[in-house]
């Protein structure tokens, strides 16, 4: 089979270091890849977003089947094109790519079908958000860009000056452009947070194992909000009870939402989940799978991941057993220094050859046979292992090998979750 994977960072890595594990897999083509993904796939320079583009390029190399992994050429209908053209596809359709295109959307779902998720409210005008801030009682509030921005359209204000200025800076200013025309105001949540992937054929549900991500740039939870620093899986919060109840009272919903809606889910749906004192709530849907997280739940993957995806996409997920490992993951992404804001690119990137099974790389191109740093994160390096521990200390222990100039990365990754495991 030639398979055709749309995307170009350490997720869609993960996903095609995955696929090549199946034998019927001759060809794998990356829209664009990276430097790094060279090394598994064959890259290709074509936009995610080019979606006439990438149509024209699988209907001239006789591609059998495509994965399209990031949000953007899901929600601009790259799936339908490709539909359209007799390539069957893995990842949802435009109409149901919605439920992450629009937070409007997804939050008026929610509330539609009763499925738990923080109490708030839409706006199309700024006047109106303001003057609701003005009548607010309750901080840190959230407010959220209704569309895509990169997952920095998400500011928790801790008062109400704060509060303003992120109404103002999307609203006014265009800080995330079209995004920001239609805006969510909604309660702050408390509680462990919790990433859960789940495989989707529109009808059956089979959730993944559960992951953590650590959002913020430096340790401890500290500085800005980043794509995420690293994962580790499974999450030591998502115990048996809340599993059942995620799948009963949001996971099982939101599917029969959609369908009853006209727009059936047929991919990765991404649930990001708080664990709060009265259950576990929605905090947000992504139309796909995350990034870090999908780097630590595809190696504990059991079962043939193209196998998976063809079920998914005929309909036949029902019949198909998906397994995973009992062993822990842990991922660290080695960054760029002063990324999520500014930093500096070209450098070269050195990883031993005993190193490299254990990497997905990011942001990194090739120049001269050289590998060189291109983006904020880089590379992601993940260790599976019986335990957390000895997990999370494979990995550091791996990514003390990988060296390029001005490299950072968080030394806590999995603390949190030893602690409560400790518990």
């Amino acid at each position: 089979m030639n398979i055709l994977v749309v995307g170009g960072g350490g997720r869609e890595h993960a996903i095609i270091k995955k696929l090549k594990e199946n034998q019927a897999v001759e060809t794998i083509y990356a829209l664009p890849g990276n430097g790094g993904i060279a090394r598994d796939a064959v890259c290709v320079p074509i936009g995610a977003t080019d979606i006439e583009g990438i149509v024209a390029f699988a209907r001239d190399h006789a591609v059998d089947y495509a994965v399209v992994a990031p949000d953007d050429p899901l929600v601009l209908g790259c799936v339908d094109a490709l539909e359209a053209i007799g390539v069957p596809c893995f990842g949802p359709r435009a109409n149901a790519a919605i439920i992450e295109g629009s937070k409007v959307f997804s939050k008026n779902l929610m509330k539609k079908y009763g499925i738990p998720t923080a109490a708030y409210e839409t706006f199309d005008e700024m006047d109106a958000a303001l003057a609701y801030l003005d009548q607010a009682r309750d901080f840190p509030i959230v407010v959220k860009a209704d569309g895509l921005a990169l997952g920095k359209g998400v500011i928790i204000a801790n008062d109400r000056a704060e509060a303003r200025q992120a109404v103002t800076d999307m609203m006014q200013d265009k800080k995330f452009g079209k995004s920001g025309e239609h805006i969510v105001i909604e309660e702050f949540l408390t509680g462990p947070e919790v990433s859960v992937l789940a495989f989707t054929d529109g009808e059956t549900v089979a959730p993944m194992v559960s992951s953590m991500d650590h959002k913020r740039a430096g340790d401890n939870d500290t500085g800005l909000n980043t794509g995420g620093m690293g994962t580790i899986a499974p999450n030591p919060y998502y115990t048996a009870d809340v599993a059942k109840q995620c799948m009963d009272q949001i996971f099982l919903p939101t599917i029969h939402a959609m369908k009853a809606e006209g727009r059936p889910f047929k991919g990765c749906l991404y649930f990001g989940l708080m664990i709060t004192e009265k259950g576990p709530k929605v905090i947000e849907y992504n139309c796909r799978f995350g990034d870090p997280e999908t780097q630590v739940v595809l190696p504990l993957l059991k079962t043939d991941l193209l196998t998976v995806m063809r079920a998914v996409t005929e309909g036949k997920l029902r019949d198909t057993p998906v397994a995973f490992s009992d062993q822990h993951a842990s991922c660290v992404i080695l960054a760029s220094k002063g990324y999520p804001v500014s930093y500096e690119k070209g450098y070269e990137i050195t990883v031993p050859d005993a190193v490299w099974p254990n990497v997905y790389v990011a942001g990194a191109k090739e120049s001269d046979g050289k590998l060189l740093t291109s983006g904020g994160r880089v590379l992601g390096v993940t260790a599976v292992s019986d335990t957390l521990q000895n997990a999370v200390d494979q990995a550091y222990a791996l990514a003390k090998q990988i060296h390029f100039d001005n490299m950072t990365y968080r030394r806590d990754i999995g603390a949190r979750a030893l602690r409560a495991g400790e518990k």
